[in-house]
C-alpha cells in the first residue's frame, strides 16, 4: 500500500512538471510578446528565449515523428505501478479531450503544434532577444 501511494505521489508530480511546462511553452509566447510590447527587458533575454524554442522544438518534433512525451510515459508508467488508471494517447490531447470533450484527429494536434511552433520562431524576429552573454544595465 505505501508503494503504490509513493507511486501515485511522483505520477502527479510528472504530472505537475508536465503542467508546469505547458504553462511556460503557453504563456511564455504570451508574455514575450506582451512585454516586447511594453518594453520589458526579461522577455528579451536570450537564456529564457533559447529555453521557449527548445520546448516548442521538442513538442513539434515528438508530434512530427509520432512519439508520445517522455513525461507522458513516466506518469502512466507510475500509475500503472501504482494500479492506478492510465490513458492513451499525448498529455495534451488527453487533457484537452477532457476539458473541452473533444475529440480530434492526431494531425490537428500536429497542426496546432507546428503553427505554435512557427509563431515562437517567429517572436524571435519580431521581439529579438538580446545577444548571448553578459547584460550591462543601461545608463540613466
Amino acid at each position: 500500500m505505501e508503494s503504490e501511494t509513493g507511486f501515485l505521489l511522483a505520477a502527479d508530480a510528472v504530472l505537475g512538471l508536465h503542467a508546469i511546462f505547458v504553462i511556460f511553452v503557453v504563456f511564455g509566447l504570451a508574455l514575450i510578446l506582451v512585454g516586447g510590447q511594453l518594453s520589458w527587458l526579461w522577455v528579451r533575454n536570450p537564456w529564457f528565449r533559447l529555453a521557449h524554442l527548445t520546448a516548442i522544438a521538442v513538442v513539434v518534433v515528438q508530434s512530427w515523428v509520432d512519439a508520445i512525451c517522455p513525461l507522458t510515459s513516466i506518469e502512466m508508467a507510475l500509475r500503472a505501478k501504482a494500479g492506478g488508471t492510465v490513458y492513451a494517447g499525448s498529455f495534451i490531447a488527453h487533457w484537452i479531450q477532457r476539458i473541452l470533450f473533444y475529440d480530434a484527429p492526431s494531425w490537428v494536434f500536429i497542426a496546432i503544434y507546428s503553427l505554435f511552433g512557427a509563431a515562437v520562431a517567429a517572436s524571435w524576429i519580431w521581439i529579438q532577444p538580446r545577444p548571448f552573454g553578459f547584460y550591462k544595465q543601461p545608463k540613466t
